[in-house]
Order: structure tokens, then sequence, then C-alpha cells
């Protein structure tokens, strides 16, 4: 799953069993939040702190997403239960546009990005 939120960019995929190596089978009841930018990840964090807050962020270097932490999926689904009942902006790209800093203003361009290419696919798709 993808999530754009206005505290960040994240993707979460069941985490895998074990040691967590490619070829391992998943844990349905576990997550890994993956993040492209650490203050993503920081950002959720600090939002829901008594969930989240002992979350320990993984750094990998070269793969495609660099962040994670892992969580139980029904801690996930709570988090984001919340996150769509405090939703208060009628434009999402202004309120992430409020955040201060160079990797919000960056996100907010990506955002920019992805939404030129789904309105492209509207356009292909002719709805």
């Amino acid at each position: 799953m993808w999530l754009f939120t206005t505290y960040g960019f994240y993707s979460a995929v069941c985490a895998r069993r074990g040691r967590g190596a490619h070829g391992q089978p998943v844990d349905p009841d576990r997550l890994m939040i993956r993040a492209r930018v650490r203050e993503h990840l920081e950002s959720l964090r600090q939002r829901f702190p008594d969930v989240l807050g002992g979350c320990e962020i993984r750094e990998s270097a070269g793969s495609d997403y660099a962040f994670r932490f892992f969580v139980e999926k029904a801690v996930w689904a709570q988090i984001l239960a919340k996150l769509a009942e405090e939703t208060d902006y009628d434009n999402f790209k202004d309120a992430v546009a409020r955040h201060d800093g160079q990797a919000w203003d960056q996100y907010s361009l990506a955002l920019h990005d992805v939404w030129s290419v789904m309105y492209r696919l509207q356009e292909r798709l002719g709805e």
C-alpha cells in the first residue's frame, strides 16, 4: 500500500518472517512501513508516540526505500483510522506545503509530479 499523508509518503507491506530475507514467507500480522525520507518516518512517529515511539527506524542503504520500521498490522490500522479522522483540509497538496524545510519542499514538488502522472492516467482512460 502506498500512502501519501501530510506527515509523509509511506509504503506499507507485510514483513517477512524470520530474519526478513527474500524468499521467506510473509507475516500477515506484521507490517514493514518504508519511506524514502527519514523525516517522514520521524514525523509519523512524533505524531503517534504512544504506538510508534518505540519503533526503531532502520536504515537500509542501497535499497529502494532507505528507511523503515516494523509494526503490528492492528496498530497500523489504528493509525490509518486516526489519519482519516484528523483530515481537516480541502486541498492535500496545499496542506503539505505548509510544512517548513527542504525535505518538505521536495515532498510537495513530488506530490505535484504524482498528481500530474495520475491526471494523465485519467485523461488516457477518458474518464
